[in-house]
């Protein structure tokens, strides 16, 4: 798989309409509301669905050492989610085979980031089921992942929200609400 170049966003009016591009970090730092997806990929364990979540490496220019869904990232003009979700995965889990990813919906939200930059973001949730995937993630993006029990998930997520990325707690309460 080549890896495609993320440097810029597309821009999107709230209810989805594409009203143009920009570069990335100049979208990160005016806070314009941008087209994204985050990825979720769960699996079952003893009966109980756990989800795999990534630790952000440290050089990543926000949220930096943050715990993330499985993966996440903006599409490119004429780039669907689901090509743009398996290549993320790629990218960043360094998953090779191709996950058959189901868009179960999406949310706005705006975030001012640890380093100023302003997250805003229409944000389409993808997920799999990604009981036999193999991960040789990316050290520039992951340092760590980790399958998270949901109900451990959604007690630290309330106890100690600051580990987290702000865009996981909504991505977790529609993942939980579209799979139960």
């Amino acid at each position: 798989m080549i890896t495609k170049d993320r440097s810029r966003v597309v821009l999107v009016k709230t209810d989805g309409s594409v009203i143009g591009d920009k570069e990335k970090l100049a979208a990160h730092q005016d806070g314009d509301l941008h087209l994204a997806f985050s990825v979720m990929l769960y699996r079952y364990r003893q009966g109980k669905r756990q989800y795999l979540l990534q630790q952000r490496a440290i050089e990543k220019y926000h949220c930096a050492e943050l715990w993330a869904n499985s993966c996440c990232s903006h599409p490119q003009y004429q780039e669907s989610l689901q090509e743009a979700g398996v290549q993320r995965l790629f990218d960043e889990l360094g998953i090779k085979k191709p996950l058959p990813l189901i868009n179960i919906g999406h949310f706005i939200y705006r975030a001012k980031l640890d380093s100023g930059l302003i997250e805003h973001e229409l944000d389409h949730i993808l997920i799999a089921d990604g009981d036999s995937v193999e991960l040789q993630p990316n050290p520039h993006e992951v340092m760590n992942y980790c399958w998270w029990q949901v109900d451990e998930l959604l007690a630290t997520l309330k106890s100690e929200p600051h580990k987290f990325t702000p865009w996981l707690s909504q991505v977790v309460d529609l993942t939980e609400r579209y799979l139960d």
